[in-house]
């Protein structure tokens, strides 16, 4: 969520005016506490009611609503602007992007930093962990999204806008294929990248080259929906853009794995007694 030029967060209550309340858009909590412009807002998926906030002044800060908006922690590792954040869905892990190259892995239990992913050429804008949490896709300036094994820190797969790839002197300035967001789809296969090139594209897990291309002009942001029929996508000119998603279906071997996956880290997978091609295959080391 971005909060645009503003160095606070303002929580509202919104009552169904069918409810007979007269109470409509009651401010409930304003968060002060950022020196700079707040860029991004992310929950906690476990229902906890955290708040983790993301800021132009180097930090993130972690706020807990159900004591009235306490302020938890401050996490410190950027050395410059910090874009976006997003926790991994059974919230243990957050994932903090920015500008120099920055990709950070935080421990929200004990709110550490756990490491730092090393790949990107440019300022990192966007990130998103898979539904199952083994993946985490982050989209860059350098003109890629990189997908992540979050648990080993490793490089899985590079999906590139521009051919052939930049040298990192290019890709690290100006070099119209910026990419600006990223969203990972529901089911998990599916993901979607938005660049300045005016191109929104699909790409599979599968596969390095993108699945279907659409035009889109002065995009930023995009956002699946829940069943992963639909991709939003916002531009700079205060249209919302919607696309009806390519369709498939899940083998159930990926149902398997996802399932599998959501309970288990990499270094667990690779214990298990089993064939190295089923553990290859659940560590997505087949990317």
């Amino acid at each position: 969520m971005n909060m645009g030029e503003t160095l606070g967060i303002i929580l509202c209550c919104y009552i169904d005016p069918l409810h007979r309340c007269r109470i409509f858009g009651k401010l409930l909590l304003n968060l002060m506490d950022h020196t700079d412009i707040v860029r991004d807002l992310t929950f906690a998926p476990d229902g906890s009611l955290m708040l983790v906030s993301a800021s132009r002044d180097k930090t993130l800060r972690v706020w807990d609503l159900k004591d009235d908006g306490n302020m938890v922690k401050v996490l410190r590792s950027h050395q410059n602007w910090v874009y976006c954040s997003a926790f991994s869905p059974d919230s243990s892990v957050l994932c903090s992007v920015g500008a120099g190259k920055s990709v950070f892995l935080w421990d929200m239990d004990k709110y550490s930093l756990i490491r730092k992913l090393e790949g990107h050429h440019n300022d990192v804008v966007s990130c998103e962990f898979s539904p199952d949490g083994a993946l985490l896709a982050t989209a860059s300036y350098d003109t890629r999204v990189i997908i992540w094994d979050p648990h080993m820190g490793t490089v899985l797969l590079e999906l590139a806008h521009l051919f052939p790839p930049p040298s990192p002197i290019f890709a690290g300035g100006a070099n119209d294929r910026w990419v600006r967001s990223v969203a990972f789809c529901h089911d998990g296969r599916h993901i979607a990248s938005i660049t300045d090139d005016r191109m929104v594209r699909f790409w599979t897990i599968d596969e390095t080259s993108p699945q279907a291309i659409a035009p889109l002009t002065n995009g930023l942001c995009c956002a699946f929906s829940t069943d992963g029929s639909f991709l939003a996508a916002g531009s700079r000119d205060g249209s919302v853009h919607f696309w009806a998603c390519p369709k498939s279906i899940a083998s159930l071997q990926h149902l398997c794995r996802m399932a599998l996956r959501r309970v288990m880290s990499t270094q667990q997978v690779q214990t298990l007694p089993i064939p190295p091609r089923i553990r290859s295959y659940l560590s997505y080391q087949d990317l």
